[in-house]
């Protein structure tokens, strides 16, 4: 809801890097966590325009060292921006991932990304991410899935079986 218009007044890492703190605060403010996001995206912007040379890093391995990004950032950052196959294990990746048993270390965010990377095609990560968080969200809810309307409750161990949610 916020990024449209602060997209428009901050054009580039260096823009935000120098922003005011406070300003940016009251502008994300409805985000939530906004003291920590903003010290977040101020951090990240400085480094960006300091040692990126103001460009948006493209490696896992450069991305998590930005203040505020780990795996599950950066791996979004490069499956939507960049075109590079990600697998971002997010809560409803999670917690599908448990539910369908896919892996035994649901536990593990970093350990269940190379388990989904290990039965995925490469090819299709981002996308497969993406299908499981739009499931989380619309039908394979946290607090009440919707097994009756599941397209594949009949292949999921868990759908009559809610004593395991």
């Amino acid at each position: 809801m916020v990024t449209r218009d602060l997209f428009q007044k901050y054009r580039s890492a260096a823009d935000w890097a120098k922003a005011d703190l406070k300003q940016i605060e009251q502008e994300i403010k409805s985000c939530g966590f906004y003291h920590n996001k903003a010290l977040n995206i101020q951090g990240a912007t400085r480094k960006i325009a300091e040692e990126f040379g103001g460009q948006v890093p493209g490696t896992m391995e450069e991305l998590v060292t930005l203040p505020g990004v780990g795996r599950k950032t950066a791996n979004v950052v490069l499956g939507n921006a960049f075109g590079v196959p990600a697998i971002a294990c997010d809560t409803h990746v999670i917690r599908l991932s448990r539910r369908l048993q896919l892996s035994e270390h649901t536990d593990d965010p970093v350990k269940l990304e190379f388990d989904l990377a290990d039965i995925v095609p490469k090819k299709d990560w981002t996308l497969f991410s993406h299908m499981l968080i739009f499931h989380g969200r619309r039908i394979c809810t946290a607090r009440k899935p919707n097994c009756p309307e599941c397209p594949i409750a009949e292949h999921c161990p868990a759908a009559n079986r809610p004593e395991r949610w």
